[in-house]
């Protein structure tokens, strides 16, 4: 089946969405969390020993928590799942994440981004995102 010009538009903006969320996470741009979350966006890093909570709670708890143990952080994207209906998406993005912590070992993750994508008047934003964590090691 042919995939149309606004099929192509959707899943280039929201794979950028996605480079958005690694990028301020690894650079440390917090507000520009604000071009990723919805404001009501629920986020839920339980599985890699953070919180699950609103979007306005975990803004400064990241802020504040990924600085203090990971001073450097990177992520890698792998392939990204998207399934589109009309103004909603559901994705699923491989992620690795090494993290050297102050001392000098590294945290590292594996896992899938598990977003619910919606399409707003800002473009495409995520109201819940779920981190699964496949594998993590220390070295």
């Amino acid at each position: 089946s042919r995939v149309d010009i606004q099929e192509l538009s959707d899943r280039a903006e929201i794979t950028d969405v996605l480079i958005r969320y690694t990028r301020a996470i690894d650079t440390g741009e917090w507000d520009r969390l604000d071009t990723v979350f919805t404001p009501d966006a629920r986020i839920d890093y339980v599985q890699s020993g953070g919180i699950d909570a609103s979007y306005a709670e975990v803004k400064p708890w990241l802020a504040e928590v990924l600085p203090a143990f990971f001073p450097k952080r990177m992520h890698t994207l792998g392939q990204v799942d998207i399934a589109l209906d009309g103004d909603e998406a559901s994705v699923a993005a491989y992620f690795h994440n090494p993290m050297p912590t102050a001392d000098e070992k590294v945290v590292e993750f594996g896992g899938i981004y598990h977003h619910a994508m919606v399409r707003t008047a800002d473009g495409w934003r995520s109201r819940r995102l779920l981190e699964e964590i496949v594998w993590k090691r220390t070295v």
